[in-house]
C-alpha cells in the first residue's frame, strides 16, 4: 500500500495545466487544475496511441484532510498512476 503522503507528494509534483510524461511503461498528456484557492484539484491523464484514461478529484479539507475521488475507476488505478508519472524534463 502507498502511503498518502508519497500520493500526495507525487501528485503536487505534476505540473499545473498541461504536460506530458509517462506512467509504467506508457506515455500520456496530462491535465492538472487548481480550484477553490487550492482546496480543490482536478487531473486528467489520456494515453498516447492508447486508451487507457485517468481522471480523479483530489478535495482538500482542515476536517478530513486528503479525500481523494476518483472518476468511475478504482482508487488503486489513479493512485499507482499518480505515483509512478514522470513528467518529461
Amino acid at each position: 500500500m502507498i502511503a498518502p503522503d508519497a500520493f500526495l507528494s507525487a501528485f503536487f509534483a505534476i505540473p499545473l495545466g498541461s504536460s506530458a510524461g509517462q506512467s509504467q511503461g506508457r506515455r500520456y498528456i496530462v491535465s492538472r487544475t487548481e480550484l477553490a484557492g487550492g482546496k480543490s484539484h482536478k487531473l486528467v491523464a489520456h494515453e498516447l496511441g492508447g486508451g487507457d484514461f485517468i481522471s480523479l478529484n483530489l478535495y482538500l479539507t482542515d476536517s478530513s484532510g486528503a479525500l481523494l475521488r476518483p472518476c468511475e475507476m478504482p482508487a488503486e488505478k489513479v493512485i499507482t498512476f499518480v505515483v509512478a508519472f514522470e513528467p518529461d524534463a
